[in-house]
């Protein structure tokens, strides 16, 4: 049985190498691969943080529940079937024989307590649509939500299963280090900002995986990995720069594989009274000022010169898949770029020579990420505001921006909604903080409107998908007519891949080797 959305059917630091056992099987003829990453993991353990490269990890090491295909499709993963008992209670088949690495059998109770482990931990949003999680026996779980909930089989695509014993005795620090899941992979070393070796797990219940080793190598410099590529020391490369494209493509024995992106690279306007990096009163809480920065940016121009045409210019916060998407609506067709116009706009709200603040941002994290701040920087300034880039990589990024943040007024950054589901985003990002346990949970600019928190509550209280998306159109309209953040454009995912290598790219950017093979 499977979920498909409404539109789809119509740190730890490590200074030594930590090394665990890894699978015992043997195989006639023993396959590998190295993969170079734009980033080392931050986190192994599922409930430490979110970010690329830990949710690549993540996917190798631990199950969820439900599966996602690599084209957004939901399906059995470790429940092999559910049913919805009435509007608020789903019941969940759990598949039989299922072992984690360490031979200990998945059962209901590591389902329960996942559930409530997410619950106290730094991701309540990971199950902030659950009431309630209980085992009937061992392979059945039901859970119950607060009210009826439409998609709740797609978000558990996102709650990744622990072993409770296990879990319990390591304890949340050493999970990083020591991770303990039922995927395709184990961990066999990690030589933090060298390399990661996951081994096969020989005894996985949806069939051993093809490639015996896997090594994740983080090469942060674009050229560096491209250069990685061609002579052979990696057989593929995460974001291959838009610059070496042509030239992976002219060279014998590798081919590019390109396919377009979730990930939404946006722009998040503070929202209070006072701003740590803005002088006097914050002119982003005027929606004038907030029209002004959008007429401003050329998208353009940014696809063309920075991103050398590999980038989609966003029409709204979610592609046109998803639930919640509106059709015929386009920021730039709501905001087409006027200098004039956006200065008009700033002197009627008060600020006629501008205003300066900073723009934090990433160097290793977006395709590009340093050259979009930079032309940002130039093109705010055509209309008197004032861009300092505080520009950093990801490593010190997420802390320094994290939820409460007393540093940031100007945050680039990027999100995708694998769910297929506007709501997702709209819960985490734009929900009033602090009025909702696990929503608002990454709403860094503090921005609040009821009329929006009534409309996500409500998409969240119908049992009927078609219902859902109506409702949460209405706050896409809301949100486009107050412009809380301004999306730029979604990256086109482009991978270096050398010849023998099988690699089809997934909508949600995770590269999963138990998907791919060599020959």
């Amino acid at each position: 049985m499977k979920i498909l959305s409404q539109k789809a059917w119509r740190t730890c630091t490590l200074g030594a190498a930590i090394v665990v056992g890894a699978a015992g099987a043997s195989y006639a003829q023993t396959k590998s691969l190295t993969i170079g990453l734009t980033a080392d993991p931050s986190h192994l353990y599922p409930l430490a943080g979110e970010e690329l490269s830990s949710n690549i990890m993540y996917y190798h090491l631990y199950d969820p529940l439900v599966s996602r295909s690599a084209d957004l499709e939901f399906g059995p993963g470790l429940a092999e079937s559910w049913e919805q008992v009435d509007d608020t209670t789903w019941r969940f088949k759990l598949r039989e024989g299922v072992t984690f690495h360490n031979g200990n059998a998945f059962t209901a109770a590591d389902v329960v307590f996942t559930v409530e482990k997410a619950r106290a931990s730094i991701r309540p949003d990971l199950v902030a649509s659950i009431a309630s999680a209980t085992a009937i026996d061992d392979l059945t779980v039901e859970i119950k939500t607060p009210q009826p909930y439409a998609v709740l089989p797609n978000d558990l695509a996102e709650l990744l299963i622990l072993d409770e014993e296990y879990t319990t005795a390591t304890g949340d620090q050493d999970m990083d280090l020591k991770p303990m899941g039922t995927g395709p992979y184990k961990l066999q070393e990690w030589i933090k900002e060298e390399r990661l070796v996951l081994a096969a797990h020989a005894d996985y219940w949806g069939g051993a995986p093809k490639i015996e080793t896997v090594t994740f190598r983080p090469i942060t410099n674009p050229a560096t990995r491209t250069a990685a590529l061609l002579t052979g020391e990696v057989d593929v490369v995460q974001d291959l720069a838009v610059r070496d494209v042509e030239r992976v493509k002219n060279e014998a024995g590798f081919e590019v594989v390109t396919r377009p992106s979730l990930l939404n690279v946006v722009l998040g306007m503070d929202a209070r009274e006072t701003s740590p990096t803005i002088e006097g009163p914050n002119p982003m809480r005027d929606q004038r000022v907030r029209e002004a920065i959008i007429r401003a940016i050329d998208v353009d121009a940014l696809n063309k010169i920075v991103m050398n045409g590999l980038a989609t210019p966003s029409a709204q916060y979610v592609p046109e898949s998803h639930l919640g998407f509106v059709e015929g609506m386009d920021f730039r067709q709501m905001y087409p770029l006027d200098i004039e116009k956006s200065k008009a706009l700033l002197a009627e709200a008060g600020f006629p020579d501008g205003f300066t603040m900073t723009l934090d941002a990433t160097n290793n994290r977006y395709v590009n990420d340093a050259q979009i701040a930079q032309a940002l920087a130039s093109m705010l300034a055509q209309v008197n505001i004032t861009l300092n880039l505080n520009i950093m990589p990801k490593s010190n990024f997420w802390g320094y921006i994290r939820v409460p943040s007393d540093n940031s007024s100007f945050i680039m950054s990027g999100w995708d909604v694998p769910s297929g589901d506007a709501g997702s985003m709209y819960q985490a990002l734009f929900y009033s903080r602090d009025k909702k346990e696990g929503y608002g949970q990454v709403n860094r600019g503090g921005y609040s409107n009821p009329a929006l928190d009534d409309l996500v509550d409500r998409a969240d209280a119908t049992a009927d998908v078609a219902e859902r998306d109506a409702i949460l159109q209405e706050a896409t309209k809301l949100l486009m007519a107050e412009i809380p953040m301004i999306p730029l454009h979604y990256e086109q995912d482009i991978y270096g891949v050398r010849d023998g290598v099988t690699l089809s790219p997934r909508a949600d950017k995770f590269l999963q080797a138990y998907e791919m093979d060599v020959e």
